[in-house]
């Protein structure tokens, strides 16, 4: 029931606005794109055609980015600072995805990322592999950020909203006890 937009802010990765645009085709919803832009601009263009246009819900994909390359970091609190002036408030939710393969490095990334940019929870992908994402337990514990969703594969239906009590039966007793 939502009129959703995505903003395809990761404008200089080959092929990342092919990949979102499938997405959003395959889903329903609209997309906001331009090769090469400043991903800045591009989220104040797609915050304002939101406003413009009463879309209920607006996601914003930006690049992936280490968190030891300055530039890009400041790119990302560029990014919120312009949001700003469209959508005071904005944003209201900041996810920061992490690889469950990441490891310790992995908590040093989620706190140079909370200190550009308002992180509001943390998505682990690739649960499904041999990692058992312990990373999940010292980010709530350090950082007191929740793990709101997990990725298990590549299909639409392997997000999952994250659910702890879950992860620490399969933890303590064992995945393939808790599958059967």
């Amino acid at each position: 029931g939502h009129k959703i937009l995505v903003v395809a802010a990761d404008t200089f990765r080959a092929g990342a606005v092919q990949q979102l645009q499938y997405w959003c085709d395959k889903v329903g919803v609209d997309i906001l794109s331009k090769e090469n832009a400043d991903p800045a601009s591009l989220c104040f263009d797609g915050l304002k055609k939101a406003v413009d246009e009463k879309y209920t819900m607006v996601f914003i994909d930006t690049a992936g980015r280490l968190q030891n390359k300055k530039g890009l970091m400041d790119e990302l609190s560029k990014i919120v600072r312009v949001m700003k002036k469209v959508i005071p408030e904005s944003p209201h939710e900041a996810l920061l995805v992490l690889d469950a393969n990441t490891g310790q490095n992995g908590i040093d990334q989620a706190q140079v990322f909370l200190d550009s940019v308002p992180l509001t929870g943390i998505v682990i992908t690739k649960m499904d592999g041999t990692s058992k994402g312990g990373i999940i337990l010292l980010i709530r514990d350090r950082l007191k950020l929740p793990v709101k969703f997990i990725g298990l594969g590549e299909k639409m239906e392997d997000l999952e909203e994250f659910d702890l009590d879950k992860y620490l039966y399969g933890l303590l007793i064992g995945r393939e006890a808790k599958e059967e």
